[in-house]
């Protein structure tokens, strides 16, 4: 196991590990824990009651957040016919059909979100799935990037709309926001993703659910939060 650095565990003395802190204080702690010299993003850390070896038990779904990530999301939308201007219209960097599945199979990558219309999913499956499944960036209606009205998904995904999934330890991380965020901000973007992860309890799922909650920040140590 790595070490941490003197800077993280002088960090770490500030916390209480037998604490459970509100939200609240959670966010107002975290943020101060944000000492490098960029805009830490801010996560959440969800320890859930499932067994991630079990398929029926896997946790997957997608939440706007009301303040969004902080981050500039550049979105590569596939489509044709009237998709193009829809998507277009609604902000997507990168719009193309046959062109940009070329584009992407050469190699090209810039590009951090990938939507695309039914009518491409077969092109978009058969010639990207090997390099855009392995990246966590193949659309999927699942994760609410495939669909025919593509200029609302363009929309959502710049408004802040996330993707979050159990990984194989049965965690879930996602971001919360930035530290420049006001704590306010972030408490409602954690309220947000925490309604939207316990929605998506699978049926199969015994037992206590929401087993161990954190934030943290990209370079800071984790605060417990009240479950």
């Amino acid at each position: 196991m790595a070490k941490h650095g003197k800077r993280y565990r002088s960090l770490a003395e500030r916390i209480d590990r037998t604490k459970f802190y509100s939200a609240e204080d959670a966010a107002d702690l975290v943020k101060t824990l944000a000492t490098a010299k960029f805009d830490e993003t801010i996560e959440a850390h969800f320890r859930l009651g499932i067994d991630p070896r079990k398929s029926d038990q896997n946790v997957r779904g997608t939440v706007a957040l009301p303040h969004g990530t902080g981050r500039t999301v550049r979105v590569l939308a596939i489509t044709q016919g009237d998709g193009i201007a829809a998507a277009e219209a609604a902000g997507a960097d990168f719009v193309g059909g046959q062109d940009m599945i070329e584009k992407v199979q050469g190699g090209w990558f810039e590009f951090d979100a990938v939507v695309a219309t039914p009518d491409m999913m077969a092109a978009v499956g058969s010639k990207l799935g090997r390099v855009l499944g392995p990246r966590g960036l193949l659309p999927n209606p699942k994760a609410g990037t495939v669909g025919p009205d593509v200029g609302s998904i363009v929309r959502a995904l710049k408004a802040g709309q996330i993707e979050f999934r159990s990984d194989k330890t049965g965690v879930v991380h996602a971001p919360i926001g930035k530290a420049s965020f006001e704590s306010s901000a972030l408490i409602e973007n954690l309220a947000a993703l925490r309604a939207a992860v316990e929605a998506a309890k699978p049926d199969a799922a015994k037992g206590t659910y929401l087993r161990t909650v954190f934030v943290s920040s990209t370079m800071g140590p984790s605060v417990r939060v009240t479950t």
